[in-house]
């Protein structure tokens, strides 16, 4: 068995580290992010940013990582068979959880050196529960919205319904803008009514305010048309 490329396996740990601590720089603190060294399970964890995402640190063991980590699984099968490839093995958008019931996405690359052995790996892990928690209130905030807006579109819907009423009602009549007699007013409420305005509510106190009169005189106009109504 040809020795191991010590060189070549110290290189691409000194990229790995720089790399954690660009990540780390650049990232929230909810992604914790581990190198292993998988020549040494008892004692892998050779550097880690945000540690407390799994309650990590410098010198734990390989088996002390979250529950379900099907990238530690593929650890392990790396680490006990050469590959006569030494591409990096990527194990992505897994889930995990913590000692403490977090659930993590995880994702695990394995390095092997140019003689196919696995010899370290890179690991992330994402802690979303906030994301989530910030998730779901949004999302009652959306549909707080939705409903609000729904509620105020209706109501201007109604608005403009009662409007082309009022405006068709009294061209009708052909009084619109001008001074109107009783008879007038009352044939206007007449088409008002006609075309269901004083089902809506606020259909009566809008055609009073728009007719220059109460909404009792308005009841009283509904009560002629309908005895006039019954006379007929």
């Amino acid at each position: 068995m040809p020795p191991e490329p010590a060189a070549e396996r110290a290189l691409v740990l000194k990229t790995l580290f720089a790399s954690v601590d660009a990540l780390a720089a650049a990232i929230g603190n909810n992604t914790e992010i581990v190198v292993h060294d998988l020549t040494n399970p008892s004692s892998s964890v050779l550097k880690i940013a945000n540690g407390h995402v799994s309650g990590r640190a410098v010198g734990d063991s390989m088996f002390s990582g979250p529950d379900g980590d099907l990238g530690f699984a593929g650890l392990l099968n790396a680490r006990n068979a050469a590959s006569p490839s030494s591409e990096p093995l990527v194990i992505a958008d897994y889930t995990t959880v913590t000692a403490k019931g977090t659930k993590l996405k995880s994702a695990t690359t394995v390095y092997r050196d140019a003689a196919g052995v696995a010899f370290a790996s890179l690991c992330i892990n994402v802690d979303l529960s906030e994301v989530e928690i910030a998730h779901a209130a949004l999302g009652r905030l959306l549909r707080q919205y939705s409903s609000e807006n729904t509620s105020q579109n209706a109501q201007t819907d109604l608005e403009s319904m009662m409007e082309e009423i009022i405006d068709s009602s009294l061209s009708q009549s052909g009084r619109a803008g001008k001074p109107m007699n009783k008879q007038e007013k009352l044939e206007a409420v007449r088409v008002m009514q006609d075309r269901g305005m004083f089902i809506v509510k606020g259909g009566v106190e809008k055609a009073a305010s728009k007719l220059g009169v109460t909404r009792y005189t308005i009841y009283n106009y509904l009560d002629e048309i309908k005895k006039s109504g019954g006379d007929e």
